[in-house]
């Protein structure tokens, strides 16, 4: 009996698999923490995490979901040990999950009304909260409606809300492995909130959002190397804030938010073409102040308010894939292997990047329209090398550096 029931899971895992159809939305099991807008979600050893944000009785809640992918189900984990909050900034670095800032009640004039700076960290292996070095801008006097991405283990939060019109352009780093945070090179767009932000690769984007009199369509990429921006092609749509975002592969994607009525519009963004592409427009009804997560390379989103009000809806997004090529008639041939200075890559298809990661999935190097990649400076040992189209891997080979 124990066979066939596995028999039965598997075959409906391949299957659903095998379903998914390229720029495509599929309804998903409903939140189970009921309706509600302006939580955090973050993805963590294989699960996706939603939590705080208000619910329709208007109360700012601190509760915690995790959501099983293949399963289809939530499951509620430990509650945020610090003040109920809304709007703070979610984010994970190597699966661990961090929640911080926002704020503690619905309207900031409400009695008792306090904006946060401290920060927790979880493990989903223990499902246990820890609380980690305070977020130190605006004093440490705490902020809210901030944006914040992740890029080679270091996790960023830029601007944000002080006050009644009072916003900031500041940006600030942590550093998990020493538990501390370092002022970075401000947000060129301006005075801010509401922004939207995610990373590709070894990069951050930022733009979007309003400093109350505007909302803007501007997108703006952060090189951490240098603590430096460049302004890039803007959002070729509706000027918004709280919108959703999310990335797959190496493409960014920004989904929904507020134009003074709720949007429910797709669009991928391309880094290496600096472009905008339109994708299938949300697959629940239209919303602003969502989640989002990502799990084995499709997004789930879903939660935030609508035209009705607040909501707890998720939808699964399911890519473009790459090329709509058949990956078995995709040739890869990467030599010579072992190797202790070049790598050589010669391909019967187009490529956008190849990037080289240790095994722990950590980007070690990435070049683009090239053919060859010099790792004679890194160490020795096994690393695995992605040829990506499309922003999606057509090729993974392991790579031994002598």
């Amino acid at each position: 009996m124990g066979l066939r029931i596995a028999f039965i899971l598997s075959f409906f895992i391949v299957t659903n698999s095998m379903a998914q159809v390229p720029n495509s939305w599929v309804k998903k099991s409903d939140f189970t923490g009921l309706k509600r807008e302006r939580a955090v979600a973050f993805t963590a050893n294989g699960k996706g995490y939603v939590g705080t944000g208000v619910d329709t009785a208007e109360t700012v809640r601190k509760d915690f979901w995790s959501y099983d992918d293949v399963l289809d189900t939530w499951t509620q984990v430990a509650d945020l040990p610090g003040s109920e909050r809304r709007d703070a900034v979610g984010f994970s670095i190597n699966n661990i999950g961090y929640v911080a800032t926002g704020i503690n009640t619905v309207n900031s004039t409400d009695i008792g009304s306090m904006k946060l700076g401290d920060m927790w960290r979880y493990d989903p292996v223990l499902n246990a909260w820890t609380q980690v070095s305070s977020f130190p801008g605006n004093g440490g006097q705490g902020v809210y409606f901030s944006a914040a991405f992740v890029v080679e283990g270091f996790g960023y939060v830029v601007g944000g809300k002080h006050g009644p019109n009072n916003y900031t352009s500041f940006m600030f780093r942590y550093d998990p492995t020493i538990d501390q945070w370092t002022q970075m090179s401000s947000f060129p767009g301006g005075l801010r909130y509401q922004l939207s932000a995610l990373s590709i690769e070894d990069k951050g984007y930022v733009g979007l959002g309003t400093d109350q009199d505007l909302y803007r369509n501007d997108w703006w990429e952060y090189k951490p190397d240098t603590d430096t921006w460049e302004a890039r092609a803007d959002l070729p749509a509706s000027a918004r804030s709280n919108a959703t975002t999310f990335t797959i592969g190496s493409r960014g994607f920004v989904c929904m938010g507020n134009n003074g009525g709720v949007l429910d519009d797709l669009w991928e963004y391309n880094p290496f073409s600096n472009t905008w592409s339109v994708r299938a427009p949300y697959g629940g009804s239209p919303r602003k102040s969502a989640v989002a997560f990502v799990l084995n390379g499709s997004a789930y989103v879903g939660t935030g308010k609508g035209i009705s009000g607040k909501k707890q809806s998720m939808h699964q997004y399911h890519p473009m894939s790459s090329l709509g090529l058949d990956k078995n008639s995709i040739e890869v041939n990467v030599y010579p292997n072992p190797t202790s200075s070049v790598i050589n890559i010669k391909t019967n298809t187009p490529f956008e990047a190849i990037i080289l990661s240790d095994l722990s999935g950590r980007k070690i190097r990435s070049i683009s329209n090239e053919s060859s990649m010099n790792v004679a400076d890194l160490s020795s040992g096994n690393y695995r090398l992605s040829v990506v189209q499309n922003g999606v891997p057509i090729s993974n080979q392991s790579i031994t550096i002598r």
